[in-house]
């Protein structure tokens, strides 16, 4: 027989025969049987049966059942549960850790966020790193110390889960730190992160833009296209001209992305520059970038673009045709 406790908050008399039958079956001998009924358990869907699965995660010698016990109580986002999840991420066993740490990713009571934070500075990497991705849509105010001190981890894996918590929380105090990681990071992913947490921020540093521009000229092309999107969503008036160049990029991802920005800079920064080099792209060969081209010379709203967009109303792509008829609608209100 396995050595599990089942410690329960309830009487176990009180519960329905289908209750009562399983309980005995989590001392089974086999941990087949064991596993099966912690499934069965859960099907219940009765919270005052969550003791058990705790139990079985804590103590049952067989990482196969302490693994299903991290999954289900996934479903349930109580102290005790959360708890034993955590501690769970030091498990000896790989798939009991990674079972752990999926279930803490869904977490989203704000209230989990005390129960996780003091893990952000465990020994582990793997620990700190789900610790802290556990953290990053809880938006817990409490996490923006851990996950600032963890921007300095050696790991790329924990620095980047704390730019998501970072760029959750939406903090002035995270603004210079992101700004520094998106410019600096020896991690592109790292940087590609931070760059979307700038972007996520309701105002933005001339700091920051100028690490933006300079992100538009990253070795990783993922990088630079993140570069362009933030600096749409942040409307730098400033960056049209690196975003010009940017549509001549070798990596239509990039390329798009800048278009996009363009056109969400608006006609307030309109001119004949832009919209000529925007209008380029409704004759590249990938439609995607023809129809955002088209949307964005809609948005400028350069009245010397009508020509080009009435041409691209004819475009083979229906997509196409129909930004097209979008934007021309626009411009031709506008004027």
């Amino acid at each position: 027989m396995t050595d599990i406790s089942l410690p329960l908050t309830f009487d176990p008399y009180s519960l329905d025969p289908e209750a009562a039958a399983l309980l005995p079956r989590l001392a089974s001998a086999d941990a087949a049987v064991r596993r099966i009924a912690l499934l069965a358990l859960a099907d219940l869907e009765d919270e005052a049966l969550l003791g058990p699965i705790v139990a079985a995660l804590r103590t049952d010698t067989s990482s196969d059942v302490r693994a299903q016990a991290a999954e289900l109580l996934g479903a349930w986002e109580r102290a005790d549960a959360v708890t034993a999840l955590c501690e769970a991420l030091a498990d000896r066993a790989e798939d009991v850790r990674d079972a752990a740490a999926q279930s803490l990713s869904n977490l989203k009571n704000p209230e989990s966020g005390p129960l996780l934070a003091p893990w952000t500075t465990h020994d582990d990497p793997f620990v700190r790193q789900a610790a802290l991705r556990g953290l990053r849509e809880l938006r817990y105010a409490g996490a923006l110390e851990p996950a600032l001190a963890a921007l300095s981890a050696s790991e790329d894996g924990v620095r980047l889960e704390a730019v998501s918590v970072l760029g959750w929380l939406k903090s002035e105090r995270a603004l210079g730190p992101l700004t520094a990681i998106a410019a600096q990071d020896p991690s592109a992913a790292v940087r590609r992160a931070a760059i979307g947490a700038l972007g996520i921020g309701a105002a933005a540093t001339d700091e920051t833009i100028a690490a933006l521009l300079s992100a538009l000229r990253d070795a990783a092309w993922q990088v630079r296209e993140e570069a362009a999107a933030t600096l749409g969503k942040l409307r730098a008036s400033g960056a049209q001209g690196a975003l010009i160049a940017a549509l001549d990029d070798d990596y239509w991802q990039v390329r798009l992305q800048a278009v996009r920005a363009l056109g969400k800079l608006g006609n307030a920064n309109a001119n004949a520059t832009a919209s000529t080099a925007v209008a380029v792209l409704l004759t590249h060969a990938i439609s995607n970038l023809r129809k955002e081209a088209a949307l964005s010379l809609g948005e400028l709203g350069d009245a010397a673009s009508l020509p080009a967009l009435h041409t691209a109303a004819t475009d083979p792509d229906p997509e196409v045709r129909k930004a097209a008829r979008i934007a021309l609608a626009q411009i031709e209100k506008a004027h």
